[in-house]
């Protein structure tokens, strides 16, 4: 696979500064778009988002949101989970979504940003009868972590259960789980963090969902082991099946990890990266496996339009594009 085929542009941790937004049912600069210190998400975390990327193929012309409508309607049932009442179906949020693309102008990888949250300004720790507001925003970004090749540990942060904060929305305040184990972890040396469920199973990546391989067979944590049900872990289900590749969904054991054949990663952010080591334990040879390879390249053909198997997963942001 071509490198070119990975996100290219600006890092994760670079700030955010200009750019046009929808935010209070419009499109204004994202300078303009602020918040009180006051507001109820902010200092209580009740907020629900979503992470798309949208992909430029340059042969095209064309920028490609990739299962845009998907992560609308996981948005939507985040915001039913939190009692925030969004006031768009999720194909208008994804219309909205392709007019602050095109009105940006944006001609490389984007990662896009929508926020649903609880906006009025007030102490009481509650969710019903408080304000809601929307938002959505977009970037220019590369890789959020390496494709190739990560060195992960087993975080000793267990991963939230889902009867404590609600593990299947993509709750603004839980992610300080995901930030402590990923803090943890890379402050150590390691690339990225897998946690664990309360069970002692595993449960999921800080931010992304796991699969491992073993005998040819793709597998990977059941929704109810307290994980993200991902959009991008369905899409890898699509892949595998398409190529032959059975496909479990079972309790997976610590030390399943340390003896699988391959392991990767998979989600917006980190996309779909190989994994070469857990806890100072090579997996497998210690490089990224074939069959990772495998639907790694596909992956990377089918989010910029290269396979037309896949163009159901796109929607292309400027007229006249493939």
């Amino acid at each position: 696979m071509s490198n070119e085929s990975m996100a290219k542009g600006p890092s994760a941790r670079k700030e955010i500064e200009d750019g046009l937004c929808f935010f209070k049912g419009q499109i204004m600069p994202l300078a303009e778009a602020t918040v009180g210190v006051a507001t109820h998400a902010l200092n209580y975390g009740t907020g629900c988002f979503e992470g798309i990327r949208a992909y430029w193929n340059e042969d095209a012309g064309q920028l490609y949101i990739l299962k845009g409508l998907e992560h609308y309607q996981r948005l939507l049932r985040s915001a039913k989970i939190l009692k925030i009442s969004v006031p768009y179906s999720a194909q208008e949020l994804l219309e909205w979504t392709v007019k602050i693309l095109s009105l940006n102008g944006f001609r490389q990888d984007v990662y896009i940003r929508p926020l649903a949250f609880k906006a009025a300004q007030l102490i009481k720790v509650t969710l019903t009868g408080v304000r809601d507001d929307l938002a959505i925003f977009a970037v220019p970004m590369g890789d959020y972590v390496s494709t190739q090749g990560l060195k992960v540990t087993v975080s000793n942060w267990q991963r939230i259960a889902d009867n404590i904060i609600p593990s299947r929305a993509k709750v603004t305040g839980a992610y300080i789980n995901a930030a402590l184990a990923s803090d943890a972890a890379t402050a150590d040396g390691y690339d990225e963090a897998i946690m664990l469920g309360q069970d002692g199973q595993v449960a999921e990546a800080s931010s992304s969902n796991l699969f491992i391989v073993r005998d040819n067979k793709v597998i990977t944590s059941p929704v109810t082991a307290d994980i993200l049900e991902g959009i991008t872990r369905q899409a890898v289900f699509e892949l595998a099946h398409d190529i032959g590749l059975a496909t479990e969904e079972r309790a997976i054991d610590r030390t399943e990890l340390y003896v699988a054949d391959e392991v990767f990663l998979c989600g917006t952010g980190v996309q779909l990266a190989g994994v070469v080591e857990i806890d100072h334990r090579a997996i497998g040879d210690g490089t990224m496996g074939p069959l990772t390879r495998r639907l790694q390249s596909l992956y990377f053909d089918a989010v910029r339009g290269n396979d037309s198997r896949y163009r159901h997963w796109l929607t292309p942001v400027y007229g006249g594009g493939n």
